[in-house]
C-alpha cells in the first residue's frame, strides 16, 4: 500500500504541473485576443503567486488539523474550478478572479506533498516526484499549441481542466490508502514550531533567500520562454507555444536522471552540479546568432540544470533543521518561492518591454549567483556535508 500511495502522489504532482505551463505558452495568443499589453501576464501570475503564498504559510496548521490527504483533495478541486474559470474568461478581470483559487490550491498541494515526501521517502523519490510535475508542464504547452492552432486558447484550459478533474476524482478514491498508511504519515500529533519560531532557526533566512532566487529564475524561464521565441527569434505564436515545452523537457528528463544518482552524490553536490549545467545553458543564450537552434538547446540545458536544485533543497530541509521543524520551514520555503514567482517574472516583463527581451540571460544569471551563494551559506551554517 505504501508504494501504491506513492504512485497516487506522483499522479497528483502531474496535476500540479499541468496548469503551471499553460499561462506562459498561451499568453502570446491570450493577450492579443483580450487586447492587452504583453506585460499583463505578470499581473495574472502575481495573483496566482499571492494565493500560493497564503496557502503555503497556512499549510502546516491545516495539515496538522485535517491531515495531508484532506488538504490535497480540497486543493485539487480548487484548481479544477480555476481552470474551468479561465476557459470561460473573456475579460482580464475574470482571469484575475480565477487566478485566486488556482493559487490557493497549488500552494497547499506543493507544501503538503513536498513535506510528506521529505519526511517519509528517500532522495530519489523527491526527484521523481518533481519529474512527474515536469510531465504535467511538458504536456500542457502541446495542448495549448493544439488549441491555439485548431480552436482558441480557451479550449486549451478546458482540456486541461477535464484532465485535472479526473485526477481529483482518483485522489478521492485513494483516501483509504492514506488511512492505511497512517502510522507512516504526518497525521501523528506533532508540535509545530510555528512561523516565527522557524524564522529564528539559524540558517533558515539564507535558505529562504536561496530558494526565492531559484524559483524566481525558474518561473521567469517558464513564463517568458514562449514570448522570447516570438519577440527575439521572430517565431510564430503557434510554434512558440510548442517550443515553450523545451525547458520542461530538460527539467523532467534531468529530474528522472538525478533520481538515480542523488543518493550517491548527496543533495549539496547535486545542487552544485545543477548550477554549473544551468549556467552553461544561460551562456548559450548569450551567443549572438540569428538562428533559434542555439536558443532551443539553451532552454533544454537550462531545464537540465534546474532539475536537481528544487527537490534537493526541499529534501535536505529535515536534515538541516530537524523533522519536527520541517513542516513549518517547508511551508515558509514555498511562500518564499512564490514570492519570487510573484515579483520577479512581472519585473522581467516590464524590463523586457522597455529595453528588449534579449536581456533574459543577464536577468537569469543574476538569480543563479544569488541562489548558489545562499544555499552554500545554508550548508555551511548547518554543517551539513550532505
Amino acid at each position: 500500500m505504501y508504494g501504491l500511495l506513492l504512485a497516487v502522489i506522483y499522479l497528483v504532482f502531474i496535476s500540479l504541473g499541468l496548469p503551471d505551463s499553460l499561462l506562459g505558452s498561451g499568453w502570446p495568443a491570450m493577450h492579443v485576443e483580450l487586447n492587452l499589453s504583453v506585460t499583463y501576464m505578470g499581473f495574472v501570475s502575481m495573483t496566482i503567486s499571492c494565493g500560493t503564498v497564503v496557502s503555503s504559510l497556512l499549510s502546516d496548521k491545516l495539515i496538522k488539523k485535517i491531515g495531508t490527504s484532506a488538504v490535497v483533495s480540497i486543493s485539487i478541486f480548487l484548481t479544477v474550478g480555476a481552470l474551468f474559470g479561465f476557459s470561460f474568461s473573456s475579460r482580464f478581470w475574470m482571469l484575475i478572479v480565477f487566478a485566486i483559487p488556482y493559487g490557493l490550491g497549488a500552494g497547499a498541494i506543493d507544501a503538503a506533498l513536498n513535506n510528506y515526501i521529505a519526511l517519509h521517502y528517500k532522495e530519489k523519490h523527491m526527484s521523481w516526484l518533481h519529474c512527474f510535475w515536469g510531465i504535467g508542464t511538458i504536456v500542457s504547452p502541446f495542448i495549448m499549441g493544439y488549441a491555439v492552432t485548431n480552436a482558441t486558447w480557451h479550449e486549451g484550459y478546458r482540456i486541461v481542466g477535464f484532465i485535472q478533474l479526473g485526477i481529483a476524482i482518483l485522489m478521492l478514491l485513494s483516501l483509504p490508502l492514506w488511512k492505511r498508511n497512517k502510522n507512516a504519515a504526518d497525521d501523528k500529533p506533532q508540535k509545530s514550531v510555528g512561523l516565527i519560531g522557524a524564522l529564528k532557526i539559524k540558517g533558515v533566512p539564507f535558505l529562504l533567500v536561496g530558494f526565492f532566487a531559484y524559483c524566481a529564475l525558474e518561473a521567469t524561464t517558464m513564463y517568458w520562454a514562449s514570448t522570447y521565441f516570438v519577440e527575439v527569434k521572430k517565431i510564430s505564436v503557434e510554434h512558440a507555444a510548442n517550443l515553450a515545452s523545451l525547458f520542461y523537457i530538460g527539467l523532467t528528463v534531468g529530474r528522472f536522471i538525478s533520481g538515480f544518482i542523488t543518493e550517491k552524490t548527496g543533495d549539496r553536490r547535486m545542487i552544485v552540479i545543477g548550477t554549473c549545467i544551468l549556467t552553461c545553458g544561460i551562456i548559450l543564450l548569450f551567443l549572438p546568432v540569428n538562428s533559434y537552434a542555439f536558443a532551443i538547446a539553451a532552454f533544454i540545458v537550462i531545464g537540465l540544470g534546474c532539475a536537481p536544485i528544487y527537490p534537493c533543497i526541499i529534501h535536505s530541509t529535515p536534515d538541516h533543521f530537524g523533522a519536527e521543524n520541517s513542516g513549518a520551514i517547508i511551508g515558509i520555503q514555498m511562500a518564499s518561492a512564490y514570492i519570487g514567482t510573484t515579483t520577479i517574472p512581472p519585473l522581467f516583463g516590464l524590463i523586457g518591454h522597455a529595453i528588449g527581451f534579449t536581456i533574459l540571460p543577464v536577468y537569469l544569471l543574476i538569480f543563479v549567483v544569488l541562489m548558489i551563494t545562499m544555499t552554500e551559506l545554508t550548508f555551511h551554517i548547518t554543517k551539513n556535508k550532505n
